[in-house]
């Protein structure tokens, strides 16, 4: 490769993983000026909360349905289009004149959001298909970047200059990643995708009540035999979902490339790393605002070193997994977040839990995540499934599923001051993870060839 060529592959590398930070930081960018958000259209705070989780449902649900489009219609044609939507979306958001148009936006944007994760990493395995171990890492990193800045600029955009302006920034930086996207990635392909309308139904709706049920959960105002009607009518679509696709040659997603032992762990794990990751976000900042008595700023410095370890390890273990074995990686990352889970349980059943103890503990989860997170993904786009856009789509919705589960169980536990149970329900889910990582051998990867096909 010339040096010209090469340096036309680092731009075309850098732009995807832009996308990645804009897209992970888009999703909690609102976060810290949501008070505000509500008190400018005189709504509830609790009605505003629907600008965070009308993003997060809509990129959840859509994940395989947009991988499913990369595939049918070219993922880098697919990826400029939803940047685009996402760019729309995003100035109708900084000019919205009430909260249910708002709310709407966001809706559109966490659409737009949903083509990123399964076609980057699509693009990154395609074009660069001797690299996927350090590709990973950086895209690990970048996700660990996105959110780690998400929040804080949110909060320093909307104190300078309004809640706006942090939506003008994210349709400025999707802007300029669709058009390096543009002018340096390489035109793919599409191929022929298989498409069956019942399965995508079932799929995307069982999906979408099975997180609504787990989002709602932590609400008090919603009965909990509501959350649970929820939680089954979505399990229930889910299994009409399989049954349909059994040995359908036009499923959406071919169940026997997404049972292969391989797909199936790499998901199970980054199900496990989001889990802890979900659990963390919501339970360590109650610990730190709450019992430790910090202020808000405080807190907020304190718990930025979780993602900051997460984005800075991640390459390192990218590196790591290609010289060496990436399941062996992941293995003792699943090791190390039992561990760490374990650990922090002990530390947050104090009545005063040490500073230098919580950062400890905050060293260690995100290390060990970073561990866990860069494997899986370089374990899911090395399976056979991991050819499939749609595939790939479900991998990212099952680690969107494990936030959700994370932040829901910290809420579900909240009420009863059962701080240890927290962390120690994140142990035992890594724990399931780290023997599920035993099960079967590997098969032998795709060549580069069948990777660009």
């Amino acid at each position: 490769m010339s040096a010209i060529d090469r340096r036309a592959a680092m731009i075309a590398a850098a732009a995807l993983l832009l996308v990645t930070i804009t897209g992970t930081m888009s999703n909690n960018i609102i976060n810290v000026p949501l008070r505000r958000v509500a008190a400018d259209f005189d709504e509830p705070v609790a009605y505003a909360v629907l600008c965070v989780s009308a993003f997060t449902l809509m990129l959840a649900i859509s994940l395989p349905l947009t991988g499913w489009l990369g595939d049918r219609f070219g993922r880098k044609r697919v990826l400029v289009a939803a940047l685009a939507l996402m760019s729309v979306a995003q100035v109708a958001a900084a000019l919205a004149p009430s909260l249910p148009f708002l709310i709407v936006m966001r809706a559109l944007q966490g659409l737009g959001c949903s083509a990123i994760p399964p076609l980057v990493m699509g693009i990154l395995m395609a074009v660069y298909p001797d690299s996927r171990g350090r590709l990973m890492g950086a895209w690990a990193a970048a996700n660990g970047v996105g959110q780690a800045i998400g929040p804080p600029v949110g909060g320093v955009l909307a104190d300078a200059f309004g809640w706006r302006s942090v939506f003008v920034l994210v349709a400025v930086l999707s802007l300029l990643a669709l058009t390096v996207i543009q002018a340096t990635v390489p035109q793919l392909a599409p191929r022929e995708a298989p498409f069956h309308v019942a399965g995508a139904v079932l799929l995307t709706s069982g999906a979408g009540f099975l997180l609504l049920g787990a989002t709602l959960l932590s609400q008090p105002s919603v009965p909990v035999w509501v959350d649970g009607a929820l939680a089954v009518v979505g399990l229930l679509l889910l299994v009409g979902f399989l049954k349909v696709s059994y040995r359908n040659p036009r499923a959406l997603i071919p169940l026997r490339l997404v049972a292969e032992v391989r797909f199936f762990r790499s998901c199970f794990a980054a199900f496990a790393q989001m889990f802890l990751l979900g659990t963390s976000l919501v339970a360590i900042p109650l610990v730190l605002t709450g019992p430790m008595g910090l202020s808000y700023s405080t807190a907020g410095a304190l718990f930025f070193v979780l993602p900051v370890v997460m984005a800075v390890t991640a390459p390192g273990v990218g590196r790591l997994a290609e010289r060496g074995s990436p399941r062996t990686v992941l293995r003792l990352g699943l090791s190390l977040m039992v561990a760490s889970a374990a650990l922090t349980a002990l530390v947050v059943a104090g009545d005063a839990p040490r500073v230098a103890m919580v950062v400890l503990c905050l060293l260690l989860v995100g290390g060990a995540m970073a561990m866990v997170q860069t494997p899986a993904a370089t374990g899911a786009t090395r399976s056979p499934a991991g050819a499939h856009g749609a595939a790939l789509g479900l991998f990212n919705l099952t680690r969107f599923a494990g936030m959700t589960a994370g932040a829901a169980w910290v809420g579900l536990l909240t009420p009863l001051g059962a701080r240890p149970a927290m962390f120690g329900g994140a142990a035992v889910i890594a724990g399931v993870g780290l023997a599920i990582s035993f099960a079967g051998t590997s098969p032998q990867p795709q060549t580069p060839a069948a990777a660009r096909s």
